[in-house]
């Protein structure tokens, strides 16, 4: 191929990947495009991009997908950036507003709502830019770095990684690396070499990105504490189980 297309989320989470692909000069003859999740995913299915940093509630999208690296987005406790905000504690909640940004966060807050919360509220899909417009909100779902700011106006704040980990006892995995069509080793090596020179250089990506940097207080430590990068067995176990469960969900 000519030149690799690639599409990424344009989150702090991800700027060691990013990092990593753009600096590591292991990878060659490729283009970057950076995306909110939701765009990566439809790149992809519509063959824009050959490798994307996809949503897990977008997987079921593709007939045919190849899971192309050991490394994800995903957390085994608070991650810190995907959150239910609301006004009132979680059992007084009537209706929930919906993130534009990302399907996965949508569907796991459903998932949660009727099988581990208990709750039946109405759901309403925001455009995109409204969750940071000002207007006040019942509840509020709200992925990426806008979550460092949002959380403070909001008196409860629900971790949804968090939460999945106190129901299922399993980390979640929020985005996984996928192309719709079998990529030579000769492609797929050196990315994959390229991402875990990356994440093994996440200073450095900060660095790199401070211009872009959110109002977190610690950024560094989220990147390593909340943010956990390696798509073990584990994670790979509660992946089967969200996508069983929001197929449940869907139906």
């Amino acid at each position: 191929m000519d030149e690799l297309k690639i599409s990424a989320v344009s989150y702090l989470n991800t700027f060691p990947f990013v990092y990593g692909l753009m600096k590591s000069g292991f990878l060659k003859d490729f283009r970057l495009d950076l995306d909110i999740p939701s765009v990566c995913a439809e790149k992809l299915s519509k063959g824009m991009v050959d490798i994307s940093l996809v949503p897990v509630g977008a997987l079921t999208d593709f007939k045919k997908l190849h899971f192309i690296s050991d490394y994800c987005i995903g957390a085994t406790g608070q991650v810190k950036t995907v959150l239910l905000l609301s006004q009132v504690p979680l059992k007084q909640i009537k209706q929930i507003h919906l993130d534009f940004d990302s399907r996965t966060s949508v569907q796991l807050v459903k998932v949660l709502a009727e099988k581990y919360w208990d709750i039946h509220p109405s759901w309403t899909n925001l455009q995109q830019g409204q969750a940071i417009s000002g207007n006040p909100m019942e509840a509020l779902v709200a992925i990426g770095d806008k979550t460092f700011e949002l959380r403070h106006h909001y008196p409860f704040v629900y971790d949804l990684a968090e939460e999945w980990m106190k129901y299922t006892g399993l980390p979640f995995v929020f985005a996984v690396w996928i192309s719709r069509e079998k990529l030579p080793e000769k492609v797929i090596s050196p990315f994959r070499e390229s991402l875990a020179w990356g994440v093994g250089h996440k200073a450095e990506s900060l660095e790199f990105f401070r211009d872009k940097l959110p109002a977190c207080e610690d950024c560094l430590a989220y990147l390593e504490k909340n943010i956990s990068y390696q798509l073990d067995a584990k994670k790979q176990q509660g992946l089967a189980l969200f996508l069983k469960y929001m197929k449940q969900i869907i139906s």
